[in-house]
């Protein structure tokens, strides 16, 4: 099987999209799958970035109609004009919906695979969030725990019937934590807001000592947002996070969130960050969105997130040595040591956890990234809850 198996090609026509575009907007730029699937092999060279829309709404709760988001994203997507950098980004067409969801999910996890395997980032555009769950078993065979950041008001999962609770984009999460094989390693979710949260929800993310971040809490502070984007594998953004006065596109939207500005700026915190191989963005319902600005916004999410990758500054490895400076804390109430590793190229920050027993094999300890409040708060003689929690998942 290969990659044309499971997507469709894109039609202008339909979309009424001209067949010419300036040299530096992205209809130009971006190769398309019109008519022949594209061909790459080591001559020619890959794309670093491959677009594909997934027309899977059935498992959206109240949000019929994100199926037909992904043609309209991409609509805008290619009026926009492409920064200071070459681009190598091809856009795929689109996953039709297979005989069930379930055929669907494994039609992204192969597309996905194909394309991670290539080291291709792929970008999704959905569909409904339970999608994420798809873009999640994608990375069942890559031999790597993984990292997870969800970008949403809400917590999709069911307490109350966790093992036996159908999978749909309010339960998602369920399935996602209690999948089999267990390559989980961290799950974030940003932008939540209280309200709409159960506090059975919150212990159980306490728990585990996985990330919440509120709402609240980063407004007008959203570079707390960062670190938490900066330690993910992949992330996945439900637009229903922007307040409906920003992102009416959605059928669930809310009157509070994010505003346009500030999604895209996490965005583009996804494209910086060396760790992050997969990004998708969902519950576009272009229904709800007649005059088209949601659809713009998302593009311009993408946007964002394509600059922020060719802006990557490659500094996640501590190597070469020489480009990091290293600062060593002992706290008196503590018998740990802590190291904290700041980039010369960036000015970014990651902590140093050690492993401990036989959880490493190779390494020493694992780097997460952090924040210049998380070094100034153990120079003040207190221990980070960013280095506890980790600490805790390594042991």
């Amino acid at each position: 099987m290969t990659l044309a198996d499971f997507l469709s090609p894109i039609s202008l026509q339909e979309l009424g999209l001209p067949t010419d575009y300036y040299n530096s907007q992205f209809g130009h730029s971006i190769q398309k799958y019109i008519d022949d699937f594209p061909v790459w092999d080591d001559e020619t060279g890959y794309p670093q970035i491959a677009i594909f829309g997934i027309e899977e709404g059935r498992a959206a709760v109240n949000n019929n109609g994100t199926q037909k988001g992904p043609n309209l994203v991409r609509k805008h997507l290619y009026d926009l004009y492409q920064g200071d950098y070459t681009v190598k980004i091809a856009d795929l067409g689109n996953i039709k919906a297979g005989a069930t969801v379930k055929d669907t999910y494994v039609a992204v996890k192969m597309v996905m695979e194909e394309l991670m395997k290539k080291d291709i980032l792929p970008i999704l555009i959905g569909g409904g969030q339970d999608l994420t769950y798809a873009q999640y078993t994608a990375y069942e065979n890559l031999e790597q725990r993984v990292d997870v950041a969800i970008i949403d008001s809400r917590f999709d999962l069911d307490q109350d019937n966790a093992e036996d609770m159908a999978l749909n984009s309010q339960t998602y999460l369920n399935h996602l934590i209690l999948h089999q094989p267990d390559y989980l390693f961290n799950l974030s979710n940003i932008g939540y807001q209280t309200y709409l949260v159960s506090k059975e929800s919150i212990n159980m993310y306490d728990k585990l000592f996985f990330n919440a971040l509120r709402l609240g809490s980063f407004s007008g502070k959203l570079d707390q947002a960062e670190p938490i984007i900066r330690s993910a594998d992949m992330v996945s953004f439900d637009i229903g996070a922007i307040r409906a006065s920003e992102a009416c596109g959605n059928a669930n939207a809310g009157p509070n969130g994010l505003y346009g500005d500030e999604a895209c700026q996490l965005a583009r915190y996804a494209g910086m960050s060396d760790k992050c191989s997969s990004f998708g963005i969902y519950e576009y319902n272009p229904t709800f969105d007649p005059m088209g600005q949601t659809g713009m916004l998302i593009a311009q999410m993408i946007w964002c997130f394509i600059d922020g990758y060719y802006s990557r500054k490659k500094d996640a490895p501590m190597y070469p040595k020489s480009n990091y400076i290293i600062y060593r804390i002992t706290l008196e109430a503590e018998d740990y040591e802590l190291v904290f590793v700041k980039s010369k190229k960036s000015d970014r920050w990651w902590m140093q956890v050690p492993y401990f027993g036989s959880k490493s094999v190779n390494e020493r300890f694992y780097l997460v990234p952090c924040r210049y409040e998380d070094y100034q708060l153990a120079v003040a003689g207190e221990m980070p809850d960013l280095w506890w929690k980790t600490h805790q998942k390594l042991q």
